[in-house]
């Protein structure tokens, strides 16, 4: 049995080569985007407001102002093959500078 990763862990890993296995993604700094909710904004209907640079900074100012901040991470689809099958899977985007 296989123990989940941590969330910034690194590359994508495989979680094995049988069938019906999925390729996990793992969340780094690098494609992971953090966001305080726009003014007037709920859990119910959430909207993005001010992007924050780092998970702390994020973090610390959801503190400050109610505890709440989102995360986004932006998917590529992309083909791969299994053997001789092509596959459609997720490819997480780096995030822009």
């Amino acid at each position: 049995m296989e123990t989940p990763k941590a969330a910034n862990a690194g590359p994508a890993q495989t979680t094995g080569t049988g069938k019906g296995r999925r390729r996990r993604w793992e969340m780094t700094s690098d494609n992971v985007r953090y966001f305080c909710p726009k003014q007037g904004s709920s859990q119910e209907r959430p909207e993005l407001g001010q992007e924050m640079p780092t998970e702390g900074d994020a973090l610390v100012k959801a503190f400050k102002d109610g505890g709440v901040f989102y995360t986004l991470v932006a998917w590529s689809a992309v083909t791969e093959m299994d053997g001789n099958e092509p596959k459609i899977v997720k490819q997480a985007l780096k995030r822009s500078s």
